[in-house]
């Protein structure tokens, strides 16, 4: 790791102004970024740490439901307000990392990390993320990486609670160089093809100050479901996250995320179309696990991926319809 300032910035618009710099970078639980500094890949000169300040990790279970962005994992997971109205988040949050890594990791973190991919994070390959122009990942070591949209770059999206904030529909309050705005999450994560250095839409100094969940409708049901190689810490394989509005035995509302499965959490909208307006049946739940997968182009070694995904999704339907 090279050498840097660090800076603690006394508020989160001073904090963005010091990011907004060249070879500037933002910590709040450091997790992410310190990993990266270790292995070579961001070697800032200043570090600007927000950790410290207060205000911002409260939890305000409303509903609406606002979460400060430096609020742990550790305290989203075992906070009963949320686990009683948004029990997706509080799942993703409780299953992700370990326990001491949970003490750490931040919300706006967890969001905002860069993909896990061992050619992007290996100094040795220049890859079309560090500004290369080969994905080494598609004719490579590949079981572990993406079945969606993967023609620029085969990496999968590390964060599980931006999945299951897809699935509520959340959108980020954030802070700038330039002020505020409200960014709906369904446009916060960025495609590779759209910009493949990036994976978001934050600007330069732009900080997450404020997530943002819309009220449970009466009737809503939401489920969280992953899986892995091991019960301990280890990244998921897949993940599904269902959220649905039941009233009299019919599905007004549905939303169906997949994560670990594409370099964006995806949202499976033909599964949605086909469960919206139907009424609950074993029949449907098999329909729609199938429509969530249809059009995966896995990679040579992760086919495998595609059942994981359907299965996960059916899991996930009835225990949300039971």
């Amino acid at each position: 790791m090279r050498p840097f300032t660090l800076v603690r910035a006394r508020s989160l618009e001073e904090a963005a102004r010091e990011t907004a710099r060249p070879d500037a970078a933002l910590k709040a639980g450091g997790v992410d970024l310190l990993d990266r500094m270790k292995e070579g890949i961001d070697s800032p000169k200043t570090v600007v740490s927000i950790a410290h300040l207060p205000g911002h990790s409260a939890i305000e279970a409303g509903p609406p439901a606002k979460i400060g962005a430096l609020a742990t994992l550790a305290k989203i997971g075992s906070h009963a307000a949320l686990q009683a109205g948004y029990p997706a988040l509080t799942q993703a949050a409780v299953g992700a990392a370990t326990p001491q890594i949970r003490q750490m990791a931040t919300l706006g973190g967890n969001l905002c990390q860069r993909p896990r991919c061992w050619y992007y994070r290996l100094e040795e390959f220049d890859c079309r993320k560090n500004g290369g122009t080969e994905c080494f990942a598609r004719e490579g070591e590949n079981r572990f990486h993406a079945i969606f949209d993967t023609s620029t770059c085969c990496c999968v999206h590390p964060s599980a609670t931006g999945t299951a904030l897809l699935a509520y529909g959340a959108s980020l309050d954030t802070v700038g160089p330039h002020g505020k705005r409200t960014i709906p999450i369904e446009q916060f994560f960025t495609l590779p093809t759209a910009d493949v250095q990036r994976e978001n839409v934050l600007g330069a100094g732009e900080i997450i100050e404020t997530v943002v969940l819309p009220a449970p409708s009466p009737g809503s049901r939401s489920v969280y479901k992953k899986l892995k190689e091991k019960e301990s810490f280890d990244w998921p394989l897949v993940e599904a996250c269902v959220n649905l509005t039941i009233e009299g035995g019919a599905i007004r509302a549905a939303r169906i995320v997949l994560g670990s499965v594409s370099p964006v959490p995806r949202r499976a909208q033909e599964a949605e179309a086909l469960l919206i307006g139907a009424r609950v049946n074993t029949e449907l739940i098999a329909k729609a696990a199938e429509a969530a997968v249809a059009g995966a182009t896995p990679l040579a070694q992760n086919a495998y991926k595609v059942r994981m995904a359907r299965v996960m999704v059916e899991r996930a339907l009835r225990e949300a319809m039971a």
